[in-house]
């Protein structure tokens, strides 16, 4: 038979190109996204100040536009900058929250100074400046011992501290000025114009969440948790045949667990962050940011006991071979099982989707507890009466809380799957 040839049409042959043009296309944009994976902290911060930077630019109009700073004045544009630079946050929810705190600290304590000054100068001559100096001490003294209150300190700090300086600020200036009202009211719309720049810039901008930053970290803590307990597991049973062998790496870290101890404050204002931010993309305005709180405390009691097993490791009171042997397959799967579980409970939270830990996990957990109590037995740990003894059953008790704290984190994650409305898995 003879061969037949078929040409190629000139559209195929400009499709083709096209198809190796983005191809080409898409090869030389993946350092740009690998770079951006690596540093992602870095482009963050770099994201924010460009934010920074066209808020202020954005409110220095005032001074731009010679209409606008005709009349607004000198003296009172400054305020919308000044606004700027104090309020804009990292995440959108502590713009919003530091916003609000000097809006209805300016408008009471603008309020009550315009109050302080008309009462002076109702009752004029030397009784003005008594009359608006009493009234300094007493509201200034008043909201900074408010201030030393823990609870208004962590949350209305800021609020407060603008409250005495706008009441100080107005009511003495009522001292050499007639129209208060009037100087008040226009460092209010500046106040109000910076507030408006940095809400808008800091929503529509490349927007910082602090509730996906609590979320991704939440997730990623599950992760960190689960490789330390697998690192420990591995690390502790390597030693009955490597016990000599100082050049192999460690393989358990414990960098995970002690960030999780360090991680309440950081936790706590993500949370409150959180609370302050409008819906957007998987959150709602009802989101429950008070269970993540709950759940960050108990991986926190769990990262502790975790951490514990490092006594094990560095036991001076070294178990002998055998001893150790005889637990090493219970104790990996029970390591196994524990790591499984956080991963799983972690990729729930990812997916915010339900795990039904009744269903799966808590049962799989129980199973882990009665094989770690077997391995309690006397008969296969020997005598408790000596060093190598103590010490194996130390690990397995330790492990066997791990176990405890996990039933607890699982009950944890399903209250929130609930409250949060997470899909059926």
């Amino acid at each position: 038979m003879g061969s037949v040839v078929i040409p190629i049409p000139d559209g195929d042959q400009g499709f083709t190109h096209d198809l190796k043009q983005e191809k080409k296309f898409q090869v030389s944009l993946s350092p740009v996204i690998s770079f951006v994976q690596k540093n992602r902290d870095a482009v963050r911060k770099a994201i924010h100040a460009i934010k920074v930077g066209i808020a202020l630019v954005l409110v220095s109009l005032v001074y731009f536009v010679d209409t606008l700073y005709e009349k607004v004045g000198d003296d009172n544009a400054m305020w919308a900058i000044m606004t700027v630079v104090v309020i804009f946050e990292f995440h959108a929810g502590a713009t919003l929250s530091k916003g609000l705190s000097r809006g209805i600290g300016t408008v009471l304590g603008g309020g009550l100074g315009y109050l302080a000054a008309v009462l002076g100068q109702q009752v004029g001559g030397i009784g003005n400046p008594f009359v608006v100096g009493v009234s300094v001490f007493i509201f200034g003294g008043a909201a900074t011992y408010a201030r030393l209150n823990p609870n208004i300190k962590k949350r209305y700090d800021y609020g407060v501290m603008i409250f005495i300086l706008t009441f100080s600020l107005v009511s003495v200036s009522g001292l050499r000025e007639e129209n208060v009202i009037e100087i008040a009211r226009e460092r209010l719309v500046m106040i109000v114009l910076g507030f408006v720049i940095c809400v808008c810039t800091s929503l529509f901008v490349f927007p910082m969440w602090a509730s996906d930053e609590l979320h991704d970290s939440m997730v990623s803590t599950f992760e960190g948790l689960a490789s330390s307990i697998e690192g420990c597991i591995e690390e502790y049973f390597r030693l009955v045949n490597e016990k000599e062998n100082q050049s192999v790496q460690p393989a358990a870290s414990f960098r995970d667990c002690i960030s999780v101890l360090n991680s309440k404050a950081k936790d706590e204002s993500l949370v409150y962050f959180a609370k302050w931010e409008p819906w957007h993309g998987r959150f709602r305005l009802s989101h429950p940011w008070e269970k993540y709180q709950k759940i960050g405390e108990v991986l926190r009691e769990l990262a502790a006991v975790i951490l514990s097993l490092k006594g094990s490791l560095n036991s001076p009171e070294e178990p002998l071979q055998a001893l150790r042997e005889s637990i090493k397959e219970p104790c990996e799967a029970a390591g196994s099982s524990l790591a499984w579980t956080l991963r799983e409970l972690g990729e729930s939270i990812m997916k915010m989707r339900r795990c039904q830990p009744g269903a799966f996990i808590v049962p799989k957990l129980k199973l882990v507890r009665q094989e770690l109590s077997q391995v309690m037995c006397p008969f296969k740990l020997g005598k408790l009466d000596n060093a190598e003894g103590f010490a194996v059953a130390s690990f397995v008790f330790t492990l066997m809380g791990v176990v405890e704290k996990l039933e607890d984190l699982s009950k944890e994650v399903e209250e929130l799957g609930e409250l949060a409305g997470f899909l059926q898995g």
